[in-house]
């Protein structure tokens, strides 16, 4: 019995007019195909109702997921603006998706992608980074052979190109320059534990403070959700503790410490120092502007379309990683310990 590639690969064939080899030279990307003869394939496929493959798809429609998980942390437009404007350099669309309290779920936004037969997901800050998150949508993904790109650090177990900012050595920076500035009660606020960033970070803190032999209380470790107003609420624990400089998982967590500081009647940074992680827009314009560490967000989100683009084209290695260095940015809510 003609089994159903064969049965496809011979009614394409007779409707173009060519050899089934040649239908599926076309199918599997393969050279040695005239650019009349492949379009005419393709148009064969859609005409009689055959699915593309999924690497192909792009030619006809050529739509790239962009899943974010909000928008009103600066972090995520910025990247949104970096990645929307090289995507239509490469002349894909993006399809903007943003998560929010009560409303569509990642899952239910690849459901959507789907149907639109996008070409590819980019992912930024999504639920791969959650080790105690529902992954079925990505194992979906998966299963399909969709490019996709996961940008910030994944569950080891992800099957996909990776690009992501270096969680360990950004919490190095962070705490090197608190205690170059002789403060002695550095505490950590940290986003969720089961967040892949935050436990990255949280290693690299304790590595730092084994191999300079410091003692660390463990109040100065402290997990919150990612928002100003739940780093506002967490950081009273590291105040109670004593701490006079504390480093953030991001700038919202900053900014959220910096307020929890201030209606604890403490001035920052002659009482606290605070930095934060992502030099997101306007942390330079904050009072007091903000000493961070700058995710390189230009060169991340150009190499997660590069890549993208690549594994579309069938070109690109299936999960490549790239770890980018981040940046020490030093401004005004940082001081020597008095």
């Amino acid at each position: 019995m003609m089994s159903a590639m064969a049965g496809r690969l011979s009614v394409v064939a007779d409707k173009v007019g060519v050899s089934e080899a040649t239908v599926s030279r076309v199918l599997n990307g393969r050279p040695g195909v005239s650019e009349a003869t492949r379009n005419a394939v393709l148009t064969a496929l859609d005409v009689l109702g055959y699915e593309r493959p999924t690497k192909l798809r792009g030619d006809r429609n050529r739509l790239v997921g962009l899943v974010l998980p909000e928008l009103g942390n600066p972090i995520f437009p910025a990247f949104a603006e970096v990645i929307g404007g090289a995507l239509a350099q490469q002349r894909f669309t993006p399809v903007l998706c943003t998560r929010s309290a009560g409303g569509i779920t990642e899952a239910e936004y690849v459901d959507l992608l789907l149907d639109q037969q996008v070409s590819g997901v980019i992912f930024v800050g999504g639920l791969f980074s959650e080790r105690a998150a529902d992954h079925s949508h990505y194992d979906r993904l998966h299963s399909l052979g969709l490019p996709v790109v996961l940008v910030n650090a994944a569950i080891e177990s992800m099957p996909f190109a990776k690009v992501a900012c270096d969680d360990a050595l950004a919490m190095e920076q962070a705490l090197g320059h608190l205690y170059s500035l002789g403060h002695e009660r550095v505490g950590v606020l940290l986003g969720p534990s089961d967040h892949v960033p935050s436990q990255l970070k949280l290693d690299a803190a304790r590595k730092y403070w084994q191999r300079n032999h410091l003692q660390v209380d463990p109040r100065l470790i402290v997990h919150s959700q990612y928002s100003l107003e739940a780093g506002q609420a967490s950081c009273a624990q590291l105040l109670d503790a004593g701490a006079t400089g504390i480093a953030c998982a991001s700038d919202m967590l900053a900014l959220g410490a910096i307020r929890a500081a201030r209606r604890a009647g403490l001035k920052v940074p002659e009482q606290i120092s605070v930095v934060g992680y992502d030099d997101s827009a306007l942390m330079n314009s904050t009072e007091p502007a903000l000493t961070t560490v700058r995710q390189p967000i230009e060169p991340m989100g150009r190499a997660a379309v590069e890549i993208l683009s690549q594994l579309i084209l069938g070109s690109g290695s299936t999960s490549p990683a790239l770890l980018f260095e981040p940046e020490l940015v030093v401004r005004a809510s940082t001081a020597a310990q008095r």
